[in-house]
């Protein structure tokens, strides 16, 4: 527990003491690993504890936020802090740099001869890297700067956590890179990240089959989709431009091979989120999330083991400092979860004194609390805020309107865990959803919400049908629902009983999802071995059970055939459909 957030990380390797005749505060900097760890300490304490302790109201994050799908956030608190920066592991060559910042100078490039206070340069070094600063800061803090570092050399690291708070004041991104002895300074502020959004959109959208040239109803018709995954494969939902921005900025360095760190704290998100290259080919760089959350106080024996290392910054509140680590997903158009751009790789909660990580702990992902908060929702218990759909803030659940819409937002967010959990899980939220949506005590509320019962029921049929275009995928790979091999007779037996299934239920129909069908089925109609083993053999050269397949196979055709007839009256009818919304 911290007593105040002063204390916090004490006891880590890296030491933060405000002393301007110490140089020596904390072990060299010369990799980006090592800076990372450092920044991670830094902003912390900074940019996240210290305003925790300073507004007795801090707007804690909610774990499921950290959980992908991310959405977007409702209020923006100017009293928190935000920045942006980037940090090269090289020096900065300022005319070939591919965006706009204003560059500080370190003593040390100067002069590479000189020692110390020998300097003739040093003064006038110093003198203009504080100017540089106070161009770029608002006025009520230029005296502040002035009186802290009139004789201090702002680039040099040990100083960083005291030049934090000027930098935090500036609108844009400060800027981190190796000096002449591969040590790693601060050498530029007003940093602008440059975005070229639409050609990013148009560009992914085309590589991924989304876009056709020239299309528009096409790139209307799945541009957010488009937009949603692209900004997700980098942490953020469609959101603000500095969060934007500092996106594809990343997403430029990670195309020209750079080694580097960026890194945003959106004063909405309360999130640090940081995106960095890491050693070998990796299609997208690295994605992690900071902020302090909330542990359920259902999670008793996370709890316990949280309160038995101290690793509650606040034991009352069960508040903890969460470090989540994310690994991307290649766009695969056959994949029920096609939209599936990010998924949670591991967890850690930080230590608030010594920074030592706890692995192992399911803060966010955990299926029993997510269970629980479906059933408040339906009873009208839950209390709490959501965004739907992106513009509408909601509070609470005390009226049926209120509460479809906060289901509708609950199914959003958990679409893909809904598809992919077990069973078990499955059939409990099949059970609370069915008693509440199929009530008839309720049809009188829901005539009255009429669409936005429909949206609700529209998402709850999507994952109805995905589960079984999913449980297809697992046929299509020759497993069972339990993971268990199956023969290719069951294989077409299973997967003919599922589209049989899925023929009556696409009354609501999902493009997506018939493309996935399609997809899947003619991979498995494509298999080599079947068609050798036992289409391209006469009838009476089969045994029994190879009839059983042929016949089976056959039958896959033609209900394969239906689907693609169902597509294509769907295509024709579409633009009529689009006229009259």
């Amino acid at each position: 527990m911290l007593k105040t957030w002063k204390h916090a990380f004490k006891d880590s390797r890296w030491t933060l003491v405000d002393n301007p005749d110490d140089y020596s505060l904390h072990p060299q900097i010369t990799t980006l690993t090592d800076l990372k760890a450092y920044l991670d300490v830094v902003h912390a304490k900074y940019c996240l504890i210290k305003p925790y302790f300073e507004h007795p109201k801090y707007p804690l994050v909610d774990a499921r936020e950290l959980l992908p799908s991310f959405e977007s956030d409702p209020f923006e608190y100017e009293e928190l802090p935000g920045f942006s920066m980037v940090a090269f592991e090289r020096p900065m060559e300022y005319f070939d740099e591919i965006f706009q910042f204003d560059i500080l100078h370190s003593l040390l490039d100067q002069n590479d001869t000189a020692q110390g206070m020998a300097c003739p340069l040093e003064p006038a070094v110093l003198q203009n890297n504080l100017q540089t600063l106070l161009n770029r800061l608002p006025k009520r803090m230029q005296d502040d700067l002035s009186e802290k570092f009139s004789n201090r050399d702002v680039t040099d690291l040990d100083h960083y956590h005291e030049m934090l708070p000027f930098l935090l004041q500036m609108d844009r991104a400060h800027v981190l890179a190796r000096d002449m002895y591969d040590n790693f300074i601060l050498t530029g502020v007003y940093g602008s990240f440059p975005s070229d959004l639409d050609t990013e959109i148009k560009r992914f959208g085309l590589r991924i089959g989304k876009f056709t040239v020239g299309d528009s109803i096409r790139y209307e018709l799945h541009r957010i989709f488009v937009y949603t995954f692209l900004m997700e494969l980098y942490g953020f939902p469609i959101v603000s431009e500095r969060r934007t921005s500092s996106a594809l900025f990343a997403r430029k360095l990670h195309k020209l091979g750079e080694r580097f760190l960026v890194r945003v704290l959106g004063q909405s998100d309360r999130t640090i989120t940081t995106l960095y290259s890491e050693d070998g080919e990796k299609r997208y760089p690295r994605v992690e999330k900071l902020a302090l959350v909330r542990v359920e106080k259902e999670q008793k024996d996370v709890i316990r083991l949280l309160k038995d290392g101290g690793y509650f910054i606040d034991p009352k509140k069960l508040v903890v400092l969460l470090r989540v680590r994310y690994k991307q997903h290649k766009f695969n158009p056959h994949n029920v979860r096609q939209d599936r751009a990010l998924s949670v790789e591991n967890q850690e909660v930080i230590h608030p004194l010594t920074g030592r990580a706890y692995t192992g702990l399911n803060i966010i992902k955990d299926a029993t609390n997510m269970f629980l908060r479906l059933n408040d929702i339906v009873r009208g218990e839950y209390v709490g805020t959501i965004v739907f759909k992106r513009n509408e803030v909601v509070e609470n659940t005390d009226t049926d309107e209120k509460r479809l819409k906060f289901l509708y937002s609950w199914l959003s967010k958990h679409q893909r865990r809904i598809i992919s959990y077990s069973d078990d899980f499955y059939a409990k939220v099949v059970q609370v959803l069915d008693n509440y949506l199929l009530n008839p005590e309720n049809y009188d509320v829901f005539q009255n919400s009429y669409d936005l019962y429909h949206e609700v029921w529209a998402k709850y049929s999507y994952i109805q049908q995905a589960r079984k275009v999913r449980h297809l995928e697992e046929i299509s790979d020759g497993v069972d629902r339990k993971g268990n091999r199956i023969s290719h007779l069951d294989r077409l037996k299973e997967a003919c009983e599922l589209l049989q299934e899925l023929k009556f239920e696409i009354v609501n129909y999902f493009e997506d999802l018939v493309q996935s069908v399609i997809g899947i089925s003619e991979s498995m109609l494509s298999d080599r071995y079947l068609a050798r083993k036992y289409m391209e053999k006469k009838e009476e050269e089969l045994t029994d059970y190879g009839k059983t397949v042929k016949r089976n196979y056959g039958k896959l055709v033609s209900l394969l055939d239906e689907f693609k007839s169902i597509r294509k009256t769907r295509a024709e009818l579409l633009p009529s459909l689009l006229e009259t919304g």
